[in-house]
């Protein structure tokens, strides 16, 4: 008897254990949407401050680059997922006339700078105190990317967690 429960317990974990196995195999990547922004066509809104690592940033100091500004909070769980791909983007387009910036967005900057700290992020933060910026771009939550163009216009922007392979998509587009 005592037998039979330990196989059946046994044959129940394994079962557990393929079917979870096959989801994570199978699910989809998380990847953020492209929305229709109304500032997509036009002038970017300045972007100027205090970088984390000390410097200053400033949008019209990159006219003539690709600009890249992503919006993150240290408590936002895609702005973790989508970092590494962030950190993989700005090392891979760095040489290549594209610059990113992130912007704290309703964060401490004692959390903000822990968060890059901990990824070990290879390009400018800034902080918005006052939600600035933020509003200017029109966000409401975390992580929000805008794509700038080389002359200072908004292309695109992507709700949620971006992934490399998007970002060097849009990037292709405007290159185009």
């Amino acid at each position: 008897m005592r037998r039979r429960v330990v196989l059946a317990i046994s044959l129940a974990v394994l079962v557990a254990i393929v079917g979870l196995s096959i989801l994570l195999v199978t699910r989809q990547p998380v990847s953020a949407t492209i929305v229709q922004n109304p500032l997509v066509g036009n002038a970017a809104p300045e972007i100027s401050g205090a970088q984390f690592g000390g410097g200053t940033f400033s949008l019209k100091a990159d006219r003539g680059k690709i600009v890249v500004v992503n919006f993150f909070a240290s408590w936002c769980g895609p702005c973790q997922v989508e970092e590494p791909n962030l950190i993989t983007f700005a090392w891979q387009q760095h040489l290549k006339g594209v610059a990113v910036v992130g912007v704290v967005f309703n964060d401490t900057v004692g959390a903000a700078k822990a968060f890059d700290a901990y990824y070990h992020t290879l390009y400018p933060a800034i902080d918005d105190p006052n939600g600035t910026i933020a509003f200017h771009y029109g966000v409401t939550a975390p992580p929000s990317t805008f794509v700038i163009d080389t002359h200072g216009r908004v292309v695109a922007e992507l709700i949620g967690p971006v992934s490399t392979a998007q970002l060097n998509n849009v990037v292709a587009r405007v290159r185009a």
